[in-house]
């Protein structure tokens, strides 16, 4: 008996497509590729803009891959798609302003014990013991937003912080979610996901101190008299 898989969900396919193009760029760019490092260069002036007036990017944000026919997917709407284009200009374009002239990922996927969404990302800018409210009045604005081209240049603003931070975000994450902030209702639904975000991160702990090895092989022995 086989199972049906669901199929990808726009939000899911953006995601993906945001996350694959960034891993590629971001590598060649490490490796000091000039091609990668003059595509960062020209992206990074997008940052905060709005897709339409920058031509010249089109052909570094590829969304080809949004118009391709899949078995058991059904095509994207035109509203889908101008969605899609917007959320993948504004997550590529952000990342190349993170990542110039950082040796480091500045892309680096989520995960549970290492969350890098937005919110968690802005949590690290503040201190383990407290709120600083000037960052965090940055991410509330952001969040009101009227539209996205507005949210990208508040997120611009806190990109800059995250960057002198050294401070990496899941860039694929965040297109998504650019993507949802487009549909009716979705501005709220990525608040509350920067809001758990926010919450989510925890500070590392403290190594346990090295025990002394004198002291462990002493009660190591002691455990086997104690068995005998």
């Amino acid at each position: 008996m086989t199972t049906a898989t669901a199929a990808p969900t726009v939000r899911s396919r953006v995601a993906e497509l945001a996350a694959a193009q960034i891993k590629r760029s971001q590598e060649g760019y490490l490796r000091d590729s000039p091609q990668d490092v003059a595509a960062l260069a020209r992206l990074r002036r997008g940052a905060g803009r709005d897709a339409a007036d920058l031509p010249d990017l089109w052909t570094l944000v590829d969304t080809s891959p949004l118009h391709a026919r899949l078995d058991g997917v059904r095509p994207l709407s035109e509203e889908e798609l101008v969605r899609a284009e917007n959320a993948l200009h504004s997550a590529l374009t952000l990342w190349a302003m993170h990542q110039q002239s950082r040796g480091t990922r500045m892309h680096r996927p989520h995960t549970r014990g290492r969350p890098t969404g937005l919110g968690a990302a802005v949590r690290r800018l503040m201190p383990p013991d407290g709120v600083d409210e000037p960052v965090r009045k940055r991410l509330v604005r952001a969040g009101t937003a009227p539209d996205l081209t507005s949210l990208s240049q508040r997120l611009r603003d806190l990109i800059v912080l995250l960057r002198r931070a050294d401070i990496p975000l899941d860039y694929g994450l965040l297109a998504g979610q650019l993507y949802t902030w487009q549909r009716p209702g979705g501005a709220d639904a990525v608040r509350r996901e920067w809001g758990r975000s926010f919450h989510s991160w925890q500070e590392p702990a403290a190594p346990a101190p090295a025990r002394s090895t004198a002291g462990t092989a002493a009660r190591s022995d002691d455990s086997d008299k104690d068995a005998s």
